[in-house]
C-alpha cells in the first residue's frame, strides 16, 4: 500500500455495524509512500498516525471526483440524544451534527428537535418508558426536520418546489 499527501484513507470497522471512517493523508513518514500515514479524520478533524490494515483503502488524489462518484463516499453524522426527567415527565432533545467542522461541502450544520412524554397519574413510575417515548418523538421530529431540509436543498438546486416521499 502506498499513499501521498492529499490521498483519501477509508477504514472499515472491524465489527458489524461499526462506523466507517475516512480522512485525508496530511503527512507520510516515508518518502516511498509506505505506511504509516498522518491522517486528518473528516468526522472529527483530528489527526492521528495510521498503520493501515486489510480493512483500509487508499483513494489516490489523482482519481478525483469521477472515482468518488463511482466508488461512493463516506461521511459520519452523529446524533446526540439528551434526556431530562422531572415529576413524571421526560423531555428528549435530539441534535444531529452533520458533516465535519470547518468544511462546507458536506456540512448541513446542526439540526435539533424535541420530544416530550408525560406519565399518566395512575401509572407506575418507569423512567425507561418515558425515555423511550420522548426519545422516539424527538427522533421522529428530527427525521421530519431533516427531510424538510432536503426538500429545501433540492428546491434550491432545481429551482422547482420539491417533495421527498417518505
Amino acid at each position: 500500500m502506498r499513499a501521498t499527501v492529499g490521498d483519501r484513507i477509508v477504514v472499515a470497522s472491524g465489527v458489524v455495524g461499526g462506523a466507517v471512517r475516512d480522512g485525508v493523508v496530511v503527512g507520510c513518514e516515508h518518502a516511498d509512500g509506505s505506511p504509516p500515514y498522518r491522517v486528518r479524520w473528516s468526522d472529527t478533524g483530528e489527526e492521528s498516525l495510521v498503520f493501515p490494515g486489510p480493512d483500509t483503502l487508499v483513494r489516490h488524489d489523482d482519481e478525483g471526483q469521477a472515482a468518488e462518484a463511482t466508488r461512493g463516499r463516506s461521511v459520519t453524522w452523529q446524533v446526540q440524544l439528551t434526556l431530562v426527567e422531572a415529576s413524571g415527565s421526560t423531555t428528549a432533545e435530539a441534535t444531529l451534527v452533520a458533516g465535519p467542522a470547518g468544511r462546507d461541502d458536506d456540512d448541513v450544520g446542526a439540526l435539533r428537535a424535541v420530544g416530550h412524554a408525560r406519565k399518566d397519574p395512575g401509572d407506575a413510575e418507569v423512567p425507561l418508558i418515558g425515555d423511550e417515548v420522548a426519545a422516539g418523538r424527538a427522533l421522529r421530529r428530527l427525521a421530519d426536520t431533516l427531510l424538510g431540509q432536503a426538500e429545501h436543498d433540492i428546491s434550491a438546486q432545481t429551482g422547482h418546489r420539491a417533495h421527498v416521499h417518505t
